[in-house]
């Protein structure tokens, strides 16, 4: 009981911030949508997939959504970097994630002007390639952080204890920063379902922060989840405006960022199981498709597997919500149980 009422002002703060966060985004969404809709920054739909071969499936299921604003990213990303620097921020707790936060929300919202305007290949923004070199030194500099400032070289098992990887610890960083940050993105395809995974994974790991101590990290990440859920209102079926590139690949940098600050990368893959079923269905079927001249999906990533079945968007949104939902609160027991 004493234990429980010790973390009561902590929570305090975590409820009050994440509440004023998911407030405060709704408030400025009607301007920031009329803002979009009167400049026309409409997404233009891909008719080609990362290996930059046609994807007729895809471009059938989504080409009614061309043109629908994009970069409603720039609604959780600015919402919560402008509160965390008035009422959170501390220079050991949120420095980072806010950094991995705003650097990566830039990049994103280059990459989503440059399809808005039909420059790169394809007319649909930075070429992969040229995404990739950024987003990999933007991980470099985090590892170099991690490594040299901070002198982390631990990964944590939980149950077993810490395993110490010396100088390994940098390119290992640098690989689960890039891989789910693309992750994110390849999941950011339906209305809602990057949106709602996200905010399941942040609440899971603001609540290892709290267990932790690490207060301010788990405001941190409460902050995002108020921003998030305010931009659900907006972006579940039929999505009011996307979430671009300037969320999905800051958010997921973010995440991964977070789950190195509290020591618990193990659990990612399980917390952000989404993500990796996503990430996985792509990777097989660029694959299959490179080796074997054969698809293994209708269409991918799995999300739009389903969409080619007949699954209608909701559904599989929803389904991949409680999908979700239920490895989030495996992973979580795992962390906790297992923090050693």
């Amino acid at each position: 009981m004493e234990q429980i009422q010790l973390y009561i002002p902590d929570m305090a703060k975590i409820f009050w911030l994440t509440s004023l966060s998911f407030v405060i985004a709704l408030i400025w969404t009607p301007l920031f949508t009329e803002f979009l809709y009167k400049n026309k920054l409409g997404k233009r739909i891909r008719d080609t997939g990362l290996d930059e071969q046609k994807a007729p499936i895809f471009y059938a299921l989504h080409k009614q959504k061309e043109n629908t604003p994009t970069m409603g990213g720039l609604l959780i990303w600015v919402t919560t970097a402008v509160l965390t620097l008035l009422f959170n921020f501390t220079r050991s707790g949120t420095l980072l994630p806010l950094f991995a936060l705003v650097a990566t929300g830039i990049l994103g919202a280059v990459d989503d002007i440059f399809n808005i305007k039909g420059i790169g290949p394809n007319r649909g923004g930075l070429a992969f390639k040229i995404k990739f070199i950024f987003y990999l030194l933007i991980a470099a500099a985090g590892a170099w952080w991690f490594y040299f400032k901070l002198g982390w070289d631990i990964f944590h098992l939980p149950g077993i204890g810490d395993v110490y990887l010396g100088w390994w610890y940098i390119p290992f960083f640098i690989i689960v920063i890039v891989f789910i940050a693309f992750s994110v993105n390849q999941t950011d395809g339906l209305d809602g379902l990057a949106g709602g995974v996200l905010a399941i994974n942040f609440a899971a790991y603001a609540i290892i922060a709290l267990v932790e101590g690490k207060i301010a990290l788990a405001t941190f990440c409460g902050t995002i989840t108020g921003a998030l859920l305010a931009f659900l209102w907006f972006n579940i079926h039929p999505a009011r405006f996307f979430m671009g590139d300037t969320g999905s690949m800051a958010l997921g940098t973010t995440l991964a960022v977070v789950a190195f600050l509290t020591n618990s990368v193990a659990v990612l893959p399980i917390i952000g199981f989404v993500f990796m079923l996503e990430a996985a269905s792509t990777i097989i079927q660029i694959i299959s498709k490179k080796v074997f001249k054969k698809k293994v999906f209708l269409s991918a990533p799995i999300h739009h597997h389903f969409e080619a079945l007949g699954w209608p968007e909701t559904k599989v949104t929803m389904r991949f919500w409680i999908i979700s939902a239920v490895m989030a609160s495996i992973g979580l027991m795992i962390a906790l149980i297992g923090r050693g």
